[in-house]
């Protein structure tokens, strides 16, 4: 009775959590450029320096620069692609403000630290000492000085270079400059020879983080020019959703069907499994903060018909079990143990192409690698243990006491 109990209770509250939970969590998901249209940019790179190389390692380098500064923005699965010798494309979804991006997205580049040169004005600084890619990248930060007040705390490259420039420009300005906008202009009050400094006056936590934000992007191999941006609808995206979904409804109701047709009680536990699979999945996306792309759509429906197998390899294993003559109990048993390693084995090497897919490809692969590996870990989180749980649960309560029950005729039944 008590497991008959935990059973129920734990299907209805299940069940109305995801019911009341579902139509909120739709709402909520993220999606990307191919669906909800978006902002499209493409870049042109040339040298910092006059006479400099541009090869496929900094191209490749200054893209994934690019594609950091974006996510800095609190974009989610922007699209970076290099094409040619010399260009960028950048896609990034549901932008409001696209003046505001193309600025953010441009100004690293042009990020320098500048001293006075002879016959400069008064507080202006026309001298490049520094450019964003003498930094170590992503080595600015602010910490507490000793007054408990934020400061940047950075790092350059060139060791030497650095001590060389803060020994000539002890006891003066070393400005930080955006395009050609001041951002700081603090003063050098020793001689740096570790590499490192700390930029310090009056900055709040929140302009303290935003100028270690701005070094840290800033560190680009490679000088960006723009050629073009536009718009990009998500008409097509939206017509391929709609039938997506329509066509991803149809082929549930039909998985369904025949799961509960074929293997009834197990069956009808197995679509319960799927249906909680699909729900964990959305709520995965929510709380990461996931961005839903077509190859996203594709390794979702793919992770969906791994876990339809993984049900029918263990409920086949069931049936078999039962067919020879034992118990119901011993077939259940049998038969997960039996359908554990064969499912595990799948799901593990269908997990490490998917993390050599994700650590080799950029852009959508990398979003559909990341998609099927989550769906995989839920899959055997929901598909094997919770199912499994759930079947033996309601043996043991008694409840699946014939073979009929699991779609077996007692005429398939061989003696022992």
């Amino acid at each position: 009775m008590k497991r008959l109990l935990s059973f129920i209770v734990t299907v209805a509250v299940l069940t109305g959590v995801m019911v009341f939970s579902t139509p909120g969590l739709l709402d909520k998901v993220r999606l990307g450029l191919d669906l909800k249209g978006g902002f499209e940019i493409l870049y042109q790179a040339e040298p910092m320096e006059t006479g400099g190389a541009l090869t496929h390692s900094s191209l490749q380098k200054t893209a994934e620069s690019l594609e950091k500064r974006a996510n800095a923005l609190g974009t989610s699965e922007p699209e970076v692609t290099t094409e040619g010798t010399d260009r960028i494309r950048l896609k990034i979804a549901g932008v409001t403000n696209e003046a505001e991006v193309r600025k953010k997205m441009k100004e690293p580049a042009v990020l320098t630290f500048r001293s006075a040169a002879e016959g400069d004005p008064e507080g202006t600084y026309s001298k490049i000492e520094l450019v964003g890619s003498d930094f170590v990248e992503g080595a600015a930060e602010v910490v507490p000085d000793n007054l408990n007040q934020p400061m940047i705390s950075i790092k350059v490259k060139d060791k030497e270079k650095f001590a060389e420039i803060t020994e000539r420009l002890l006891g003066k300005t070393l400005a930080i400059y955006l395009d050609e906008n001041l951002l700081s202009d603090p003063v050098v009050r020793n001689v740096l020879t570790d590499g490192g400094a700390s930029i310090s006056g009056s900055y709040t936590n929140e302009s303290a983080r935003e100028l270690a934000d701005t070094i840290n992007l800033g560190a680009l191999p490679l000088k960006l020019t723009e050629k073009y941006s536009q718009s990009v609808g998500a008409t097509l995206g939206k017509q391929s959703l709609d039938q997506t979904l329509l066509a991803g409804l149809v082929g549930s109701v039909i998985i369904l069907l025949f799961m509960i047709g074929m293997y009834r009680t197990p069956g009808l536990l197995a679509s319960f499994a799927l249906i909680l699979h699909t729900w964990l999945l959305i709520l995965v996306f929510v709380i990461a903060d996931f961005t839903l792309t077509l190859p996203g759509i594709a390794a979702f429906i793919l992770g969906i018909g791994m876990a339809v197998d993984a049900n029918i390899i263990t409920n086949e294993r069931i049936r078999e079990e039962m067919r020879s003559g034992k118990s119901i109990l011993s077939s259940v048993k049998a038969g997960n143990k039996s359908s554990f390693r064969t499912v595990m084995d799948s799901n593990i090497t269908t997990i490490i192409v998917a993390a050599v897919m994700f650590g080799f490809g950029t852009g959508a692969v990398k979003g559909f690698a990341l998609v099927l590996i989550v769906e995989i870990v839920l899959s055997i989180a929901t598909n094997l243990y919770f199912s499994h749980w759930l079947l033996t649960l309601l043996v043991k309560s008694g409840k699946l006491r014939t073979p009929k029950h699991f779609g077996v005729k007692e005429s398939e039944i061989r003696a022992l």
